[in-house]
Formats: structure tokens, sequence, C-alpha cells
């Protein structure tokens, strides 16, 4: 699975971080998924390989203007790219209402037809599409929030050999076409079936990316089984301490100290406040100090986001960042 940041700043973009936006995909995929649009989304996928004509689906987690003002734009360029295909947008019931007076009074017209999903039904059942499964997980914000998981749906797959060699099925060419799943006809004329001999290889993977959230241990029950949470983490304690509990956003440590509550074997932290500057100085709060909070609780597998980074989270569940910065920012 692979995850593109496309935006990493809380509240309003800095000169080098967009406000919030992350594709999700497979790796061996074109196909992919959208989770929040902030103003300026469309504008930083010009500079990876994401297509809005292979755009599957877009998830918002909330209303806020930095998780959705750049959807209609967004929406609008995939028409003018000529995309035919349906397009799903899954987020809370508001963001429909502010979709349709955008297209009402700017006359805008699709060359797709635009599916809205109200996220509250992803959160007693999943929304299944070719590659994932998707369920939504209710945060605590000043308005209603919420995080999504994305679980793949094909796992690779192993014969059952004990079984096989249990019911007297001799290894050969009927091995290889029940790996397929196919049905055999063995000599005595019993019938078998590829479903009844296959275990899955491994866990599928699943990812957790939430949106803003002041109760990290809302994610306990949803963090099970899961490789990767992606969570905000606006502040340090202390400057949250400052701010106090209006805004509703969580500290570093919190999450961190959630993460590793639950063993989470990796958390991405992003949704930064501008105030903390990508390069240290004395004067002024960086990165760095979100970095140090967070790692001085938690054991896992910690990565800062930063816009246009590419994250694989591999087979056997560890994630690490591709290597590819899509553009020199």
């Amino acid at each position: 699975m692979e995850l593109t940041f496309l935006g990493t700043s809380s509240g309003v973009p800095t000169k080098s971080r967009n406000v919030s936006a992350v594709c999700v995909k497979l790796t061996e995929t074109k196909d992919w998924w959208l989770v929040d649009c902030g103003e300026g989304t469309q504008h930083r996928l010009l500079h990876c390989k994401h297509t809005l004509k292979q755009l599957r689906g877009i998830c918002i987690t909330h209303v806020h203007g930095d998780h959705c003002y750049g959807l209609p734009g967004l929406l609008a360029s995939a028409s003018m790219s000529g995309r035919t295909e349906p397009l799903t947008v899954i987020g809370p019931a508001p963001l429909q209402t502010l979709l349709q007076a955008v297209i009402e009074t700017t006359q805008l017209r699709f060359t797709y037809e635009l599916r809205f999903v109200d996220v509250e039904t992803l959160l007693h059942g999943d929304f299944v599409d070719a590659d994932f499964q998707l369920r939504a997980h209710a945060l605590s914000h000043r308005v209603p929030s919420y995080a999504y998981s994305f679980t793949e749906r094909h796992v690779e797959a192993k014969l059952d050999v004990a079984r096989l060699q249990a019911d007297g099925v001799p290894p050969g060419p009927v091995w290889g076409r029940l790996q397929k799943g196919e049905s055999v006809t063995l000599d005595n004329g019993a019938v078998i079936h590829g479903a009844d001999y296959l275990l899955s290889a491994r866990a599928p993977r699943r990812m957790i990316i939430g949106g803003d959230n002041d109760q990290p241990d809302l994610l306990r029950e949803a963090c099970v089984g899961a490789q990767a949470l992606v969570h905000e983490a606006t502040y340090t304690r202390d400057v949250a301490e400052k701010v106090g509990q209006g805004p509703q956003h969580s500290c570093a440590l919190a999450v961190a100290q959630f993460a590793e509550s639950v063993a989470a074997p990796n958390l991405v932290l992003t949704h930064f406040s501008p105030r903390y500057l990508d390069k240290a100085d004395n004067k002024s709060a960086s990165i760095l100090d979100i970095e140090r909070e967070a790692a001085s609780v938690y054991s896992g597998n910690l990565f800062l986001a930063r816009d246009l980074e590419v994250y694989q989270l591999d087979k056997e569940g560890r994630l690490h960042r591709s290597g590819e910065v899509v553009v020199d920012i």
C-alpha cells in the first residue's frame, strides 16, 4: 500500500506545506483514493503521478475549510480533463449541501456521475471497491469528524498442504490448479474446489487516516490489527496547554502515547500548526519539537509527514519512505 501526502499543514498553507490531503493506493495499481481535499490540492497533484481520471473516490473527514475547500475545484477539473467514470465522494452530510450550493451558483456541469455517500453509513458497514474495504470511525472535534480505515481486499493465498495430504490429494498438476482457485475432478471421480484448500498467506494490510481529533483513544478499537496510523499532531503539549481546549486538536505527546498503548507498529504525524518551522532555529518552534515529543514516548516506527513524500506499507506491515520525493519544493 502506498501513501502520498499532498498537504500536511493545519489551518493555512505555508511556503513548504499545503493544507490537508493524502493519496492512498495499492502499490501495484494506478487507481487511488483521496482523503481530504484542502484548497490547492489539485495544484499539488500536478507534481505527482496520480491523475484525476484514475481517482476512484474521495473521503472527506470533516467540513472545515482546510480539509474540503479544494473539493469543488478538483471535481470541476476532473470534468474538464474528460473524466467519464462515476466518482464517489464520502463525507458528512453538510458536505453535500456545500457541493450542491457551489454546483448551482457556479453552473457547474460534470461529464461524469457524482455519487455522494453519507459517512454515517460507514460507521456500521464497509464501503467496498475493487481494492479496499473502507470503514469510518467517529472522532472528537468542533464539527463531526471521522477517520477512515483502508483494508486491502485481496491477499495472496497459499495451499493448505496439511489438508491436501490428509485428504489424499497427491502433489502435482492438481495442486497447481487448486492454487489458482479452480475445481478439479480426481481420478476417483471426486470433485474438489480450490477455495477449500487455500489459506491467506498473511493478514491484509490496513491503515487508518484520521481527521481532526482531540481524543486519540476513540481509535483504540479501530487500531486493532492495523499496521499504520496517520493522525494529526497540531501542537506540542506546551503549546496545546496555552491554546486551551477550544480548537479540539491533539498534541504530539497524546497521539504518541496512544499509539504506544495500542502497540501501533507505524505512526505518521501530520497537520502541523504553521508556527512550527521546518528548519530549527533558536528563536522559533520547529517540527523537530514535535518529533522529539512523540519519540520520547513512542517506540514504534515514527514519521513526520512532509508534502509530496511517498510512503510504502510493505507486505510485512512495515512502513517506510520510498525515497521518492516527487518534486523538490
